[in-house]
């Protein structure tokens, strides 16, 4: 059996992602990954080494259809495969209070569940799996690592809304989201183009859900998303930046329920909504329907439209990077972004383009643009790994009193 490991998970509604680590020198190596899927349906597990190659693909059986059983299922797999010294979960949000990942106990998990009307679709979820955890395997370290915490440190206009200031003081500000994948973003870019890394740059983290975040040497400055992930661009399923008079329309005019209003918001809006197809990127490409096109020129234009924004907050710009599933495999989506901001001074490479990148513009654009697969599951991993080595040093440095100590013989 190889050294204690870190198993970072990821919790959805109806999936359980799962990463294992080993740490060592630099950062922590991936030795297998997976998930659960069809959580409270027809659950399946599946499992792949660090190269990729499938280990186990099985449905699991009737009675795993909950988070803890499934969870409780995958911790039985790992048993004689790894040691599992410390699990790291993606928390969506972490409200004001938690600017970096943080060990979990019961007071922080009480906490976070007061931040789920935030995140309705996240939160509840993530939390879920920290509960199911701590149920199986009590006394496990835990770390709570936040998509909000990236966000943190935002210029102070960019944070909050144009409401009463005791509103604000009550929490009522734009967080900003997808923090995790910003900060591995923010971390690689000194390899990938290092005069950009200590520049203006705007990373766009395209997939079902979709942000964007305006970063100045390597830090936050500002975020298509503000106080919910349900904020900015146009998603999957959800509708970005809407007319708060439309709320208020559906509710004293049309009479639609608080709950009607939240399903529209969250499940029945964004690329769905307007193609009336589908929420994938790649169907709506293939499909010859008007509404299909309507739909992508939304989700192309509002990209557009942000970067814009987002390079005035930062008083220029020195690159541009793509992420996440829709960044990183769409060259057409890429493409038409591009197309539409030559006036930034971004000079597309079309080829370069089409053959996925790195690098998608000329040698001599004067604004370059890059594709940059993220790597949440290895910042959480991370995270983990540092506080685990923490308080493992701190054990070393402040042993217990010799009193505390059982008396010999």
């Amino acid at each position: 059996m190889s050294d204690p490991s870190i198993l970072v998970i990821n919790a959805g509604s109806s999936s359980l992602k799962f990463s294992l680590f080993e740490p060592g020198e630099g950062d922590p190596r991936q030795t297998l990954h997976g998930q659960i899927e069809g959580i409270g349906a027809e659950p399946r597990f599946s499992a792949a080494g660090g190269e990729g190659v499938l280990v186990a693909a099985v449905p699991l059986p009737s009675a795993g259809k909950d988070h803890e059983a499934c969870l409780g299922h995958l911790l039985e797999w790992l048993a004689p495969r790894a040691t599992v010294a410390a699990a790291g979960h993606r928390v969506v949000h972490g409200g004001t209070r938690f600017r970096r990942p943080v060990r979990v106990d019961a007071e922080v998990i009480d906490f976070l569940a007061g931040l789920s009307p935030l995140a309705p679709l996240h939160q509840p979820h993530n939390l879920a799996g920290l509960r199911a955890m701590e149920r199986l395997h009590p006394g496990l370290l835990q770390v709570a690592c936040f998509d909000t915490a990236f966000h943190a440190d935002k210029r102070p206009e960019a944070a909050i809304f144009p409401l009463p200031r005791t509103l604000t003081e009550a929490g009522i500000r734009r967080y900003g989201f997808h923090g995790l994948s910003y900060e591995y973003i923010a971390r690689v870019m000194p390899t990938v183009d290092p005069k950009a890394a200590i520049g203006r740059v705007v990373v766009a983290h395209l997939g079902s859900g979709a942000s964007m975040c305006a970063m100045k040497n390597g830090r936050g400055v500002d975020s298509s998303m503000g106080f919910t992930a349900a904020d900015g661009l146009p998603m999957g399923t959800r509708c970005g930046s809407l007319d708060p008079g439309v709320i208020l329309y559906l509710a004293s005019t049309m009479g639609w329920s608080l709950a009607a209003i939240e399903k529209l918001i969250y499940q029945q809006s964004g690329l769905k909504g307007v193609s009336g197809i589908s929420n994938d990127m790649r169907i709506l490409l293939a499909s010859g329907e008007a509404s299909a096109r309507e739909a992508v020129d939304l989700f192309v234009y509002r990209i557009q439209q942000t970067l814009g924004a987002l390079a005035a907050s930062l008083e220029g710009l020195d690159a541009v990077v793509f992420t996440a599933g829709i960044g990183e495999r769409s060259a057409e989506i890429r493409r038409r972004v591009l197309a539409g901001c030559r006036w930034l001074g971004i000079e597309l490479d079309v080829a370069a383009n089409a053959a996925g990148g790195p690098r998608l513009t000329t040698p001599g654009s004067p604004v370059a643009a890059w594709v940059i697969p993220t790597n949440e599951e290895l910042m959480i991993a991370r995270h983990t790994g540092e506080i685990v080595a923490a308080e493992a040093a701190a054990a070393r440095d402040f042993p217990p009193p010799k009193d505390a100590l059982p008396p010999p013989g």
